[in-house]
């Protein structure tokens, strides 16, 4: 059981967003410091979809929190709250979505968070099941 929860914790460093990082793939970058790199989704499902990933090799929330240094994780939501001031959507508001895991339709498994805005986006999930 050990190895198994080991093998399902590594780093993929073929996910798109790592080929992201390393510059083998084009994101039409919005912003980027030393701890996160800005890109609209190419899926948008707001009028406003921003992605933001912190530079390091990170699978998701739970991993970032558990393993990032204190500055990495004050400069990644640092910059995850400039990449919203500078989309304009601070005033109207703006969602902040992280999916962590499988049940929650995480498809890349690196830690990013969405900024999703420009517009009503009514309730965070359907009706209750």
């Amino acid at each position: 059981m050990k190895n198994a929860m080991k093998n399902a914790l590594e780093y993929d460093e073929q996910n798109i967003f790592a080929k992201i990082l390393r510059g083998d793939i084009p994101c039409g970058k919005i912003y980027e410091d030393e701890h996160a790199l800005a890109f609209p989704d190419i899926r948008p499902q707001a009028p406003v979809h921003i992605l933001v990933i912190p530079k390091g090799k990170y699978i998701s929330a739970a991993d970032f929190n558990a393993r990032a240094p204190a500055e990495a994780l004050t400069g990644f939501y640092r910059a995850v709250s400039e990449v919203a001031r500078q989309a304009g959507v601070e005033q109207n508001g703006y969602r902040l979505i992280c999916n962590t895991g499988p049940d929650s339709h995480q498809e890349v498994p690196h830690f990013h968070v969405h900024i999703l805005a420009g517009g009503k986006l009514g309730r965070m999930l359907g009706p209750p099941l």
